[in-house]
């Protein structure tokens, strides 16, 4: 394998890294190259812990930036034919490849700075973490957070997620919840002699469909809410009457709110039910208030944007670093099976985050 060649075109490094198959669980040998590459600038000091790499520069300015980017993809697409797969494909300018949104492309151009910037305007904290796209206990940032909190303190931070070039505050924040019914099996063809906990559900899915989700504006940003049922799992055969029922629910909340109070909403509104929340994570305030985001949104000249999925700023903003997203790319093509993003876009965030750093 190639080594990373860092101030190559950074489409071309998107590219490159795109090309080593990065599915979480698999993140060794991506990280490995990102590793080794950055153990060569002298400018930078790199810890890493597993698969989760941290390259800072000690310039003795008096703000600190962090420029975040995960390693891994969701798995490979199973579709004959897809494009959004590994090895990836240039076709016309567009780089197509699993990972080519969400996110080599963001961490092509954390790369392209890190090795670029020996003198820049803020001090820099790099940072790229496995196990994104997969539970949140397994989160290589979490890791971090977890076991060298010191090394991700700073005035500002931005994930290079994808956001069609512009800046997008924050994020909601995201819980998930189990409602249960309980009824009596029987055969269903004595029906009358069980009761039926699917049945039983449907008032649940009544009052999901009478819920008008609100908009909230928060910070200046108008975020939208959502709550749904996701899943819902009962009956053991087709000749039972099922006496077990299970409706698994997302409830997306506006970063006005806290976890906790995101549940009691919840809990609330499905009062008188058997209900457990099995998975929650804040949400994120846009952090736009500040002038080092000022400047960034000045560069960029456009009008920044809600976060309307949750994303790991909210990590940062859980250690008083406020934080948003932008990097190259669509979020809505992410995990398609033709995951693509210009190589122009890559380019385009690159001097974007030049002329900020600069």
């Amino acid at each position: 394998m190639n080594e990373l060649d860092l101030r190559q075109d950074v489409a071309v490094l998107t590219e490159q890294i795109m090309n080593i198959e990065s599915v979480s669980g698999n993140e060794q040998a991506i990280a490995d190259q990102v590793h080794e590459a950055l153990l060569k600038l002298e400018h930078l000091q790199v810890h890493r812990d597993q698969d989760a790499i941290v390259a800072r520069t000690n310039f003795g300015r008096e703000r600190r930036v962090v420029l975040a980017g995960h390693l891994d993809t969701v798995p490979l697409p199973r579709t004959e034919g897809a494009l959004g797969t590994v090895p990836a494909q240039v076709i016309d300018g567009v780089l197509y490849g699993r990972g080519a949104t969400d996110m080599k492309g963001g961490v092509a151009v954390q790369l392209a700075l890190a090795a670029e910037l020996t003198d820049a305007k803020y001090d820099v904290t790099y940072v790229f973490y496995d196990h994104e796209e997969v539970e949140a206990a397994k989160s290589g940032l979490g890791r971090l957070v977890r076991n060298s909190p010191e090394l991700l303190e700073a005035d500002f931070a931005i994930l290079l997620e994808p956001t069609n070039g512009t800046v997008e505050g924050g994020c909601n924040g995201t819980s998930r919840f189990v409602i249960r019914t309980h009824g009596k099996a029987a055969h269903s063809g004595r029906a009358w002699m069980g009761h039926n906990a699917i049945h039983d559900a449907a008032p649940i899915l009544q009052r999901l469909a009478d819920y008008q989700p609100q908009t909230i504006t928060v910070e200046g940003l108008d975020y939208r809410e959502g709550m749904n049922a996701v899943r819902i799992n009962g009956g053991i055969a087709g000749n039972v009457i099922p006496d077990y029922c299970e409706v698994e629910i997302n409830y997306r909340f506006a970063p006005d709110k806290t976890l906790a109070q995101a549940e009691a909403l919840v809990f609330e509104l499905f009062e008188g039910f058997e209900i457990e929340r099995t998975d929650g994570a804040e949400g994120a305030k846009p952090g736009l208030n500040q002038e080092i985001a000022a400047d960034l949104i000045k560069i960029l000249g456009q009008e920044p944007k809600p976060k309307y999925g949750w994303t790991d700023v909210s990590r940062f903003s859980a250690l008083g670093v406020s934080a948003v997203n932008f990097g190259p790319g669509d979020a809505l093509l992410a995990h398609s099976d033709d995951e693509h993003v210009a190589q122009e876009d890559i380019r385009t965030c690159l001097n974007s985050l030049r002329a900020w750093l600069s």
